[in-house]
Parts: C-alpha cells; sequence; structure tokens
C-alpha cells in the first residue's frame, strides 16, 4: 500500500524540515513571528514602568476588587478587563516590570499569529504574502504597544479584536455559516472590554465588507452590503449601544474644539507626513524624547519625502496591476479618516495638541488595518466561491458547451472514481479557514482527461485525470500553493466576488489532446505540477516501479495570482522585469534597515528611565534607614509622575505597591523626606519665621495660659503649609498654634524639643497658646512654609 501520511521528506528529514520543505512561506513566516517577538519583548525589557502606569498600580493598590473599582473609569477611558489584569499583577509582583513584559510579548504572540492566519484567509497565497506581514510585525508605530504596559493594555487587545471580527466577518461573507457572527461578537465584546475605542471595529468590518466583497457603484454597494449581510449588522448595532449606553452613562464628554483652522493643518501634516506614511515604511527613522514615556516621531525632511514617495509609487503600480487594489487603498483612507476624525475631536484644543500628531500610539491600530490593505493590493483576494451567486449551468446546459467535451468529462469522472474508489461527491470546501463543509453543496471538480499511449495490439488506452482547476499569472509574487491554501478546486459560479470574475467553464475542462500528453506508465502518471495520478487498466508486469511503494507527492505550484479582468501589467515593467525586480529588492531592503534603525532609536530613548532610577535609590534608601523613619508626603519628580496626575503624582500613591513601603505622617519631631533622586534627607522648612521675641534668652514666652502674638517676617496665603515649632517647655502639656483663623492642637514635652505639622491657612501674624498655666514655654524659631530636603 502507497504510504500517504508521512511529512519527512527522501532524505530523511525531520519533521519539522519536512513541513517546512512543504510550505516554505510557512516557514519562514514562523520565524519573521519569532523573530518580531524576540526583539519587541527585548526592547521592552530594557525600559521600565512609565506616567500612566504608576497611576494604574497605585490605583490597583489601594482598591478593593469589586465591581465599582472595575467599571472605574481612567482618564474617561472604560477599560474593566484592563483594570483587572493590572490589580491581579499588583497584588502578585508589585511594581515588577517583568510580568508586564511577558504579557505583553504573550499578547502580542497571539495577535501576529492571528494576523498571519487572517492573511492568509484573505488574499492569495504566495512569497509576497510576507510583505503584509513584516510591515505589521516590524512596525514603529506599534512599538509603543509592547513596551509601555498603559498603551499595550489597551491597543493589544483592540488590535486582536479587529483580527478576530474581520477574520470572523469574512468567514461568515463566504459561508453563510452563523456561528461566525458568535465568534464576530465575542471578538467586539472582548475589545471593548479593554478599551472604547475597540467600537471603531463595527465601522472597520462594514467598510471591508463593503470595498473588497461587494462589487457596483458606492451607493449600490453600501445598500446591497446592508441587505445581504443585514444579520451582521443587526449583531453589532444592538452590541454598540448598549455598549455607547454602558459607557455615556459614566464618562464625561471629552470633545474639544480646536482654537484654529492651522491648528487642525498641522495636527493632520504631523499625523500623515511625519507619522502614519513614513512609519508603514519603516520610520521616522529619528525620535523626539518625552520624557519618561514612550519618544515622539520626528522625521527628517528628506526621509518624509523619500516616504511618501515610495508611498505613492506603491499605490499607483498596484492599482495599474491589481482591480482590486483601488478599493483596498479606499478602506485604508476610510479607516484613517475615522482615526484621524476620532483624534481631531479629543485632542485638538488641549494642551498635547501641538504634538498630538506626533504620537503612534494614537494611530497603531491603523497599522493592522493598513498592511490587510496592502497585502489585498499586493496579492488580491483569495479565489472563493460566492455563495450568493446562482450556480453555473453544467456544460451541456451552455451554448458555449462542446457534447464532446461533456461526455469526455463524464467518461473521466467515471474512471477516476473506479480507479481511486471514492465515491462521487457533491461537496467542496468554500471556507479556507474551516474544517467543516459548507452548508450547501456544490459541483464537483472538473476532470480533464488524457489518452495515455500504448502499442496498438495493446487492449484500450486507459484515462488519467488531473485536476481542472488552473491559475494563471507570475510566480515571482505567488510562489506556493498549499493544498489548504485555496479551496477545493469547484465549477465558477456565474458570479464571483469581486476579486474573481466569472469564468468561462468550457475553456476550463476542455479535454488536452492526446498528442500532447508524452507517453507515460499504465499504472500511474503525472499530471499538472508534478502531481502523481493513478490510472485505471492493467498494469504491466515487467513495470519495474510496480512493488514499490508510492512516495507522498508535494503540492502543486501555485503559479497564478491574476485574474482575467485586472488590466495588463505596464510594458515599461515587462520589458525592464530584471531592473523593476532589483529595484523592488532594493526597496524592500531600504525599509527593513530603515526600521531596523529606526526601532534601535526608539529601544535607545525608551530604556532612560527615571522612575527606575528613583525607585532602585528608594528602595536602597529604605533598606539602610533606620527603624522609625516617617516621611512627610511630597510629590514625586515632574519627570517620574507629572503635576497633571495629581494625586497620583504624590509619594504616598506612587510607593504604595511597594512591599517595603515607607511610612508617611502629617506630624512628626524628626520627619524625612525623599529628595528628587530618592534619597532621604532630613525636613527643612523653607517660608517666612517668626520676628525675633522681646525676653532675653528666650524670645516669645508663652505662660500663665497667655496668648503670644508673634508677626512673621513675609505674609503666607491660605494655602497648604508645613509649620516647624522649636521650642524649651518647662513641662508636658499641650499648644495651640494660630495662623489666619485656623488652629492646630499638638502636645508638648518638656525640654528641648521641635515639631513638625500639616497647616493649611494664611496670616502674617501667629498665634501660641499653652494650655496649662503652670508651663512655660519660649520659643523664637516658628517658620511657616514649604518642606524641603536640607542640602
Amino acid at each position: 500500500m502507497a504510504s500517504t501520511g508521512s511529512t519527512t521528506s527522501p532524505e530523511g528529514t525531520g519533521l519539522i524540515g519536512g513541513w517546512a520543505r512543504v510550505h516554505p512561506v510557512r516557514a519562514v513566516a514562523v520565524a519573521m513571528i519569532l523573530v518580531s517577538l524576540a526583539w519587541r519583548a527585548q526592547l521592552a525589557s530594557r525600559g521600565y514602568l512609565a506616567v500612566d502606569d504608576y497611576m494604574l498600580i497605585a490605583r490597583a493598590a489601594e482598591a478593593e476588587l469589586t465591581p465599582g473599582f472595575l467599571l472605574t473609569l481612567y482618564n474617561n477611558h472604560f477599560m474593566p478587563a484592563a483594570l483587572l489584569i493590572t490589580w491581579l499583577v499588583t497584588r502578585a509582583a508589585g511594581l515588577a516590570y517583568w510580568p508586564y513584559v511577558l504579557i505583553l510579548t504573550a499578547a502580542q504572540a497571539i495577535l501576529a499569529v492571528s494576523f498571519a492566519r487572517l492573511l492568509r484567509t484573505l488574499v492569495r497565497p504566495g512569497w509576497a504574502l510576507l510583505v503584509p506581514l513584516a510591515v505589521f510585525l516590524f512596525s514603529p508605530l506599534t512599538l509603543e504597544a509592547t513596551s509601555w504596559w498603559a498603551v499595550g493594555v489597551n491597543m493589544l487587545p483592540m488590535q486582536i479584536a479587529m483580527v478576530l471580527a474581520v477574520g470572523a466577518q469574512v468567514r461568515y461573507v463566504r459561508t453563510g455559516r452563523r456561528r461566525h457572527l458568535v465568534t464576530l461578537a465575542l471578538a467586539v465584546l472582548f475589545g471593548l472590554l479593554f478599551f472604547e475605542k475597540a467600537l471603531l471595529v463595527v465601522p472597520l468590518v462594514f467598510l471591508l465588507t463593503a470595498f473588497l466583497f461587494v462589487g457596483g457603484p458606492p451607493v449600490r454597494a453600501v445598500l446591497t452590503t446592508v441587505r445581504r449581510y443585514w444579520p451582521s449588522w443587526l449583531l453589532l448595532t444592538g452590541l454598540s449601544l448598549g455598549f455607547l449606553a454602558l459607557y455615556g452613562s459614566r464618562a464625561e464628554s471629552s470633545l474639544r474644539r480646536p482654537d484654529s483652522l492651522g491648528e487642525v493643518f498641522s495636527f493632520l501634516w504631523q499625523l500623515l507626513g511625519s507619522t502614519v506614511v513614513p512609519g508603514l515604511l519603516g520610520g521616522p527613522w529619528r525620535w523626539l524624547p518625552a520624557g519618561d514615556g514612550a519618544p515622539v516621531t520626528a522625521p527628517p525632511e528628506l526621509g518624509r519625502w523619500i516616504a511618501w514617495a515610495a508611498f505613492l509609487v506603491l499605490v499607483v503600480l498596484t492599482v495599474r496591476l491589481r482591480r482590486v487594489a483601488g478599493r483596498a487603498w479606499l478602506l485604508l483612507a476610510s479607516y484613517l479618516t475615522l482615526v484621524t476624525a476620532l483624534l481631531a475631536a479629543t485632542r485638538l484644543g488641549s494642551i498635547y495638541s501641538d504634538v498630538a500628531g506626533a504620537v503612534p500610539r494614537y494611530v497603531s491600530d491603523v497599522v493592522v488595518v493598513a498592511a490587510l490593505c496592502i497585502g489585498v493590493a499586493l496579492l488580491g483576494l483569495r479565489p472563493a466561491p460566492d455563495r450568493f451567486a446562482p450556480a453555473d449551468p453544467a456544460p451541456a446546459d451552455r451554448d458555449d458547451a462542446d457534447p464532446a467535451d461533456t461526455d469526455s468529462d463524464v467518461d473521466a469522472a467515471r474512471v477516476d472514481n473506479a480507479t481511486t474508489g471514492d465515491q462521487p461527491t457533491g461537496t467542496a470546501t468554500a471556507d479556507a479557514g474551516d474544517d467543516e463543509e459548507p452548508d450547501r453543496p456544490t459541483a464537483a471538480p472538473e476532470p480533464v482527461t488524457a489518452d495515455v499511449q500504448r502499442p496498438a495490439d495493446a487492449e484500450p488506452a486507459p484515462r488519467v485525470t488531473v485536476p481542472a482547476a488552473a491559475y494563471r499569472g507570475h510566480g515571482v509574487l505567488h510562489a506556493e500553493y498549499d493544498d489548504d491554501d485555496l479551496p477545493a478546486p469547484v465549477r465558477p459560479p456565474a458570479a464571483r466576488p469581486f476579486d474573481a470574475p466569472p469564468q468561462r467553464a468550457g475553456a476550463a475542462t476542455r479535454p488536452t489532446p492526446p498528442a500532447a500528453i508524452p507517453p507515460v506508465s499504465p499504472a500511474t502518471a503525472t499530471g499538472p505540477a508534478g502531481r502523481t495520478v493513478a490510472a485505471s487498466g492493467p498494469a504491466s508486469p515487467a513495470d519495474p516501479h510496480l512493488d514499490r511503494p508510492e512516495q507522498p507527492a508535494l503540492p502543486a505550484a501555485f503559479t497564478g495570482g491574476r485574474d482575467p479582468e485586472d488590466p495588463p501589467p505596464p510594458a515599461v515593467l515587462v520589458r525592464h522585469r530584471e531592473a523593476v525586480s532589483a529595484g523592488l529588492a532594493l526597496a524592500l531592503v531600504a525599509a527593513g534597515l530603515g526600521t531596523a534603525w529606526t526601532t534601535a532609536r526608539f529601544g535607545d530613548e525608551w530604556a532612560v528611565k527615571a522612575g527606575r532610577t528613583y525607585l532602585d535609590t528608594v528602595r536602597a534608601e529604605l533598606a539602610a534607614a533606620p527603624p522609625g523613619t516617617v516621611f512627610f508626603d511630597q510629590p514625586v519628580p515632574g519627570d517620574v509622575v507629572p503635576a497633571l496626575s495629581a494625586p497620583y503624582n504624590r509619594q504616598s500613591t506612587f510607593f504604595r505597591a511597594l512591599p517595603e513601603r515607607p511610612v508617611f505622617v502629617t506630624e512628626a519631631e524628626a520627619p524625612s523626606l525623599f529628595d528628587r533622586t530618592g534619597r532621604i534627607t532630613p525636613v527643612r522648612i523653607d517660608g517666612p519665621t517668626v520676628q525675633p521675641g522681646p525676653e532675653q534668652a528666650c524670645g516669645w514666652k508663652i505662660t500663665d495660659g497667655e496668648t503670644a502674638r508673634m508677626p512673621l517676617t513675609g505674609p503666607r496665603d491660605d494655602w497648604f503649609w508645613v509649620v516647624r515649632i522649636g521650642y524649651l517647655s518647662s513641662g508636658d502639656s499641650t499648644a495651640t498654634f494660630r495662623l489666619g483663623g485656623k488652629e492646630k492642637r499638638f502636645p508638648v514635652k518638656t525640654g528641648l524639643h521641635q515639631i513638625y505639622f500639616e497647616f493649611t491657612g494664611g496670616g502674617d501674624t501667629a498665634e501660641l497658646t499653652v494650655a496649662d498655666p503652670d508651663v512655660t514655654l519660649c520659643t523664637n524659631e516658628v517658620a511657616v512654609g514649604t518642606p524641603t530636603p536640607q542640602q
């Protein structure tokens, strides 16, 4: 019996090696994914937590895991799943960074594999499939999402939702199976649990369906899309309305109005000219530091124009070569318009408007759509039957069918069934991503028959069957065809999806003249592209290959990716094919080198983390501090957490997730402070003091329960201050300090002491009273001001 299940080559190559030989494009894609994951993980590990990360962690450290905490908005963002993950990691690892790197890398791995599968489902197979995959895997526009937790916990789930939702819709369009609607709804819901911007997945799915799977003028295409695939829109509309009702009940409006028309044009030029287009082609090549956060784009002027020129050349060439390319680019433009409008409505008119267009994380989701559109423009849509199209009539029912062709096809089918032992079947898989049969049967593959030459006195020659499906085109872009890369060959329907116009069945199934087939053995024959097919009839006993086990046949080479209605390649490209190929190779190498340079420069900027240095110093200082050391609460340095993030920029909040967190007080005899570098220092009050008192060797003398009024060297506004009082007391008691109608009671101890306490008030004269009339207190050291570290 012939062997049919081996995955090793005749040379004894191992399982993985044999698979790579049979599926070289997939093997390279897997290697690219692994390289991108290792590269991104290494780059992320060079950095540390930054800005919003500390706020998310602080909120998780101080809150209990309740529905109220999960449904609380952060910066007007609805992200319960993100808050849940942050809470779990914070309770398990505190301010450690490595768990977040692992989670981001794992999420990127899921996204990369899902995107690669979506590419294989959506576009034709071939080596050119690696181009959009590389754009997605290595785009510098997505580096923030795999390095910065506060960005990645929103953007990576949204991108995963985009990929899964688009894949579910493509399968639903091609098969009509309702289970794909469930996947579609779950994908969108998954994204919304992490980021409200995932609501853009809904218009993306609609636009992709209308542009790529429904033909005709725009208005008719939209109407047809709504009518034909109404279950998708009904489901997504209900889900969107429910989410908007929940989000609107908790969120505040973040819509803004730009200050001027010039601000809008500057934003658009930044977004498109400096970020999106250069970023898709390996840019921006130069970054502008932004503190502890991720850097923003700052491409050189020459690089900006080169990127635009290359992008326009890509658009023009693909539109000239493929009929579907124009719609793919329109899809990208439409989604980019949605993102741009959303950013303009929420970022312009704010303090961030000057750099809003240069922030890559705002458009990292565009990379997913751009990579898909590049794949469609380069390779075209994967051929698949249109479930809404009427079945193509059999050749006997067609006006252009040849009766002889029909008879030959029937005879060949009988011979093939008798030879292989297979029963005739009427189904063919139309869904590239499914293992099950489609809901409706389609016509069985049409065989092509050929007579095998035999001696004149021999028995009648058997007929050899070979596949009738032949794909035409240029092998440079379509060098691989796997059995599961395309659905089983079926009779082309009368109407096909947009990228697969109808073909004449008679031409595809016409028998090959016997003279065109070389003599072969009656036992086996070789079909197109090296396929071995069986022939019926008695075999010659002298055949030396009779008892030799049959070797597994390699998949046929996929040599076609062009449709009959695609415009012909420009003559200049045909005449100068070698020069064009060299130019394309040079462009790809330049883009790869530019991407490597940009990524390395991003890593250099990301590795500079003031927050990490600050925390490392604080940990070392706390370990060496004597027992009982207490601290006054102060803001952390502005380059670690900006003042706009108050109250989450306070040290008491910032250090809450530390296992050895410091003790913060509002009153103490000898409090300490952390300076800007994280070192522990004593407290010094920076502010006005009381004028010297009249009593010799005492200053201001408070006795017999009387109140001393002590003028300050300068007035104090009504604000939050710290008061220091150094005194000499004859006994223990309680004293009261007053300033501007506000007062503070504090304990007094016998002897020479000092006390610091927080105070809210203002004025130009301080008052001090001792509760026990028998206790005398002398002081000349009263200061009202801001606590600062002693130098």
